[in-house]
């Protein structure tokens, strides 16, 4: 294989495996701060009973998150210099911001959260988890600018003497129009996973509940976190068709790569199912909704959407010949089109399938009802999954869709590549990172499952509900 094949390959598997803790810390750290505000308010001890129980998964989850993501820097300098050297002049600031500011706001105040139980006022002990909250925010943001950059990019300059593009815009850069609709995008996607995530643990233990005090503890947490998942999913969707329609503007490959379209239509229709020729190019059998295409690219049911062909010859007209021509099949500028067409359904049907879950479980515990059989143990297991997985087939849509490009009109994947990698250090590395998060998986999930089984432990029968004047700081777990 090609250095190339094999750098993309380490590159995706180390990146999609570490965004599956991102969205679950986005979104466990919201609702773990607003279930101890809620303690705070009412003084019900379930409730910090489910901030405890939950703050132990969100600390599993954060610190193999955090291991993960550091491998993410470095593979820029081992298996991407040439793209390093030419975007590291963008991608400096927000990301040093992202570490100095984002990064230490939140390990800080985590940190203050996990040994100041015992220290810390509970008015201070809950702020700090809203601050840690508040970080992860942070760090999106100024992470999911740098990536808009490579989808639309602004507020620079090419220097052809160092043959680099150099940022001589920060604002531009942070309130790119990519940007603006990809963040809440991206949050309220991370909301509905962390609530899935809540719901599928609570249902587990809702429905293996013995005890009335054990159905007052974990139904709540079913159903906040199920009418969480509901609301973000409404807000996913409304941000979905507004960076659709950007996406089609700035990128109209990817929108024509999403349907397999070929030839420009109006109206344009979305298939739902759809099974062509080998090389893609043509149907023979579709299950259509007649103008949905034109609506989520243009907002009306009768707008034009070009089709691959068109836009294959504009880009040649505007490029030239596409070096990675050869590499990228079938055609220039033009991604995998079966990888593309079928992970932008992924996305949407498995954040479908996880709101109309949702939605079940809220009808099916109304009035004080506690489901069983295993019609909701299927939900419980296959809950957490659903949006996780959307999250991922997503973010495997938008950056296989912007192929071959590595930055959009400026530089492609084939040049982006170390050019002094050899195959051997290739494979190296990539197989040693596969082991290596291949045993951080076996560690989280046994760590999970076994706090999970635990579930929200009992209360010590002294909990102070002020700081203590001379108490040492302690390990809440």
């Amino acid at each position: 294989m090609d250095p190339t094949d094999i750098a993309r390959w380490q590159f995706a598997i180390t990146t999609v495996y570490h965004f599956l803790f991102v969205p679950i810390t986005i979104g466990l750290s919201a609702i773990i701060a607003g279930y101890e505000i809620t303690w705070l308010r009412t003084r019900d001890e379930h409730w910090l009973r489910l901030t405890k129980f939950f703050g132990k998964l969100f600390l599993i989850n954060f610190a193999i998150g955090v291991v993960t993501g550091i491998v993410q820097e470095f593979q820029f300098g081992m298996n991407w210099s040439d793209y390093s050297r030419f975007v590291g002049d963008v991608f400096g600031a927000p990301l040093a911001v992202e570490g100095l500011l984002a990064f230490f706001l939140e390990s800080t105040f985590l940190g203050l959260w996990i040994f100041g139980w015992d220290r810390l006022s509970p008015r201070l002990h809950a702020a700090c988890m809203v601050l840690v909250h508040v970080g992860t925010l942070f760090s999106a943001y100024f992470i999911l600018a740098a990536n808009s950059w490579m989808q639309h990019p602004v507020g620079y300059a090419f220097n052809p003497d160092t043959g680099r593009a150099e940022m001589n815009d920060f604002a531009a850069v942070l309130l790119n129009k990519v940007q603006l609709v990809t963040f809440p995008h991206v949050v309220l996607s991370a909301y509905m996973t962390g609530a899935a995530f809540v719901v599928g643990v609570a249902l587990w233990h809702l429905r293996r509940a013995r005890t009335d005090e054990d159905r007052r503890i974990y139904r709540p947490a079913v159903r906040t976190g199920a009418w969480i998942v509901l609301v973000a999913a409404l807000g996913v969707v409304v941000s979905g068709d507004i960076q659709g329609k950007i996406m089609t503007e700035v990128q109209p490959m990817k929108m024509a790569a999403a349907e397999g379209l070929y030839k420009t239509e109006a109206p344009a229709d979305f298939s739902v199912f759809q099974l062509g020729t080998l090389d893609g190019e043509h149907e023979t059998f579709s299950i259509k909704v007649p103008g949905l295409l034109s609506f989520l690219a243009t907002g009306t049911t009768d707008g034009k959407v070009e089709g691959i062909d068109e836009l294959r010859e504009k880009y040649r007209a505007t490029y030239g010949a596409d070096p990675g021509a050869a590499y990228y099949s079938p055609g220039d500028y033009t991604p995998v089109i079966p990888l593309t067409y079928w992970s932008f359904r992924l996305m949407m049907g498995l954040g479908m399938a996880g709101a109309a879950i949702a939605a079940w479980i809220l009808w099916a515990t109304r009035r004080g009802r506690a489901p069983a059989g295993r019609a909701v143990l299927a939900a419980a297991l296959a809950l957490p999954f659903l949006p996780l997985l959307a999250n991922s087939f997503g973010w495997i849509f938008t950056e296989l869709g912007r192929q071959p490009w590595a930055v959009f009109g400026l530089m492609t994947t084939e040049h982006a590549v170390s050019p002094g990698l050899s195959t051997a250090e290739a494979w190296i590395s990539l197989i040693a990172l596969t082991l290596v998060y291949g045993v951080l998986a076996v560690v989280e999930v046994r760590l999970m499952l076994t706090w999970i089984r635990k579930g929200a432990e009992e209360l010590p029968p002294d909990v102070p509900d002020e700081a203590g004047e001379d108490r040492p700081l302690a390990f809440a777990y």
